[in-house]
């Protein structure tokens, strides 16, 4: 589906019609019915009582059966949904004419875009070094506009937010939310598993999107002699012909071991290559969202 390449979608400058221009496209390939509206869900019929509110009274159940009865909705089909944004130094790494934080950025405003259009309260919290920034959970569109704002400003630097400044995560923690993480998973003591570990406490139904430049899965650095790490800023000198097998190999076991140590988590985990087209991850946000 042309208008979900990745390249497509890094062309629109704009958020907000790069989201809309993602999820029309999205929602003409795919059965309508997985799309819920906001809500109340039918539950159950009972009799009715006096002082019952007649706005509930159904009349075809009346017709039906010349007794009054009363439509129960008591199942809430709305969710809160947050997204988490790693805004590390090491989501400027590029591929494709592009850098990671620009697919995370066109990913999370298109999840945004279509929680929005599902009713759901939506807000972002964005991990970058020295503090965490958090946008608080509400449902309309002029937050989903502040929303396509904050994600348009972030500018990723730095290492990963410190656990220090985690009290925000914990003063919102009354309702249980959908979070959608959205990283490279690149950490230098375990960061983001302590992240996950502090966000499973509060029983939070957690989807992690790990993003990956199809030059780093492939080990595609030919010309380059030398590596620099984008948030430590310290550099190695490489073969990339002979370095390629071994890297790959250690590559492979990290991938599965993330996803093990995910699934022991109960967290939901998809590797997502920087070429991908973005309907991948819409689909497993809609799955995981009609679970919660």
């Amino acid at each position: 589906m042309p208008l979900l390449d990745p390249k497509t979608v890094m062309a629109i400058k704009e958020l907000s019609l790069s989201a809309k221009t993602v999820i029309d496209g999205f929602l003409t390939g795919i059965n309508k019915s997985t799309i819920k509206g906001p809500g109340l869900e039918f539950s159950q019929y009972r009799s009715y009582q006096p002082g019952d509110d007649l706005r509930w009274l159904d009349w075809k159940m009346y017709g039906r059966s010349d007794r009054y009865y009363i439509r129960e909705s008591e199942v809430e089909t709305s969710v809160a949904v947050r997204f988490l944004v790693d805004a590390s130094g090491s989501m400027n790494h590029e591929d494709g004419g592009f850098k990671k934080i620009d697919y995370a950025r066109s990913l999370a405003a298109a999840l945004a875009y279509l929680a929005n259009l599902q009713g759901d309260a939506i807000g972002l919290y964005v991990f970058r070094e020295g503090g965490l920034f958090s946008l608080a959970v509400k449902q309309d569109f002029q937050h989903l506009t502040r929303l396509y704002y904050q994600l348009e400003h972030i500018q990723p630097g730095g290492k990963f937010t410190s656990p220090v400044h985690y009290k925000d995560i914990y003063a919102g923690a009354g309702k249980r939310e959908l979070l959608v993480f959205i990283t490279d998973m690149y950490q230098q003591q375990n960061e983001i598993f302590d992240l996950l570990d502090s966000l499973n406490t509060l029983k939070h139904e957690i989807i992690v999107f790990h993003l990956m430049g199809k030059n780093e899965l492939e080990f595609d650095f030919k010309g380059y002699s030398v590596l620099e790490d984008l948030e430590t800023g310290e550099t190695i000198r490489i073969d990339p012909v002979s370095a390629k097998k071994q890297y790959q190999e250690k590559l492979e076991k990290q991938l599965a071991d993330y996803r093990t140590a995910l699934l022991d988590r109960h967290i939901y985990y998809r590797m997502i290559s920087m070429d991908q087209p973005l309907d991948l991850a819409l689909r497993d946000f809609l799955n995981q969202r009609n679970k919660s």
